[in-house]
């Protein structure tokens, strides 16, 4: 009978586990210390997780069916921003003078048409550099994917200039309710209010239609699944026009709050990138929390906290959290262990 040795904990690991127990026992001092300004920082982290949550799901969907990294996602995003920010401006002409049913429904429909116009630029470039690449090595495939992201980025520059482009405050910068110091402001209950449902009808839709269950089917073997009749070609067209639409209602919660400009994407795809391997690529659920988590270790490392790094550390973290993850749990938090990724 041979006995197994048991593996020791590596250096690297050990500096991994101290340093995720220094950063719990930091936030459990903050916590403790201000309780009404972690509250605080805790809701704005969640409605920046919620934006990040949008865009990672969208480069987890592509993913999980083709096994690419779309990083061309991040200026789909910037680029249908920009195009609802002309929107607001041009079309529906909304500002802080127009009446509450007037944003309402210029919301509405903005909303609607940068889902339908992000949705119909990633499809498109699914069409045009992916498709004719789906046998090809993996490494022609991503080459694509980085010149497909410079395009998307100068496309936008060309139409939409080098200026940031913003858009009247058309959510109230109140608060809903103040309690103990604690504030919930409409700003970000807005964003919560929108991200929620849509959250729940992108499970239902992939875990209970028939379109869901052939995204499914091909995700797991597209051979199996032509053979059985699905239409390989129609469920990946479909999964990058639903990551697409993610995208267009991201870039219109991004723009009540912050501006935008043509490189904005690239940042905040990486952002999002980050997001979606830490809660495990290709998975939906680890997707939002990654999300979630994410923006929130931004708003504490911007917050008023004692020893806080700052917003001039956020790249730094973010990306030391990506090395992190693909060092010491590449299949992230809620992902599956695969020979293929160890």
């Amino acid at each position: 009978m041979v006995r197994r040795r048991r593996q020791r904990p590596s250096v690297l690991s050990i500096i991994g586990l101290g340093l995720v127990a220094l950063f719990l026992v930091w936030t459990a001092y903050n916590l403790i210390h201000s309780p009404a300004t972690f509250f605080t920082i805790f809701l704005i982290g969640l409605q920046q997780g919620s934006v990040y949550a949008l865009v990672a799901l969208g480069y987890t969907l592509v993913y999980g069916i083709l096994q690419l990294i779309n990083f061309a996602h991040g200026d789909v995003f910037a680029l249908t921003g920009l195009f609802a920010s002309s929107l607001i401006a041009n079309r529906f002409h909304l500002d802080t003078t127009s009446g509450a049913l007037t944003i309402t429904l210029g919301l509405l429909a903005v909303f609607l048409i940068a889902m339908a116009f992000g949705a119909i630029v990633n499809a498109s470039i699914e069409f045009v550099a992916y498709r004719r690449l789906r046998n090809a090595p993996r490494l022609a495939v991503l080459i694509t994917a980085v010149g497909m992201s410079f395009i998307v980025q100068n496309i936008s520059l060309v139409v939409f200039d080098v200026n940031f482009r913003s858009i009247p405050p058309l959510v109230s910068g109140g608060n809903v309710f103040t309690v103990r110091g604690v504030s919930l402001g409409w700003e970000t209950l807005f964003v919560v209010l929108i991200t929620i449902p849509v959250l729940i009808i992108l499970t239902w839709l992939v875990r209970s239609t028939r379109q869901g269950k052939a995204m499914r089917a091909t995700a797991q073997d597209p051979e199996a699944s032509a053979m059985m009749g699905i239409n390989v070609n129609r469920t990946i067209s479909f999964t990058f026009l639903l990551a697409g639409a993610l995208a267009g209602i991201g870039a219109v919660l991004f723009l009540v709050q912050f501006n935008i400009r043509y490189d904005t994407g690239f940042e905040l795809g990486l952002i999002a990138f980050t997001a979606a391997v830490l809660g495990g690529i290709g998975n939906l659920s680890g997707a939002v929390l990654g999300a979630i988590i994410i923006g929130m270790i931004q708003a504490m490392n911007e917050g008023p906290f004692l020893w806080a790094p700052g917003s001039d550390w956020t790249r730094s973290i973010v990306f030391g959290i990506l090395i992190a993850i693909l060092v010491f749990r590449p299949e992230g938090l809620l992902g599956e262990r695969t020979p293929e990724g160890g």
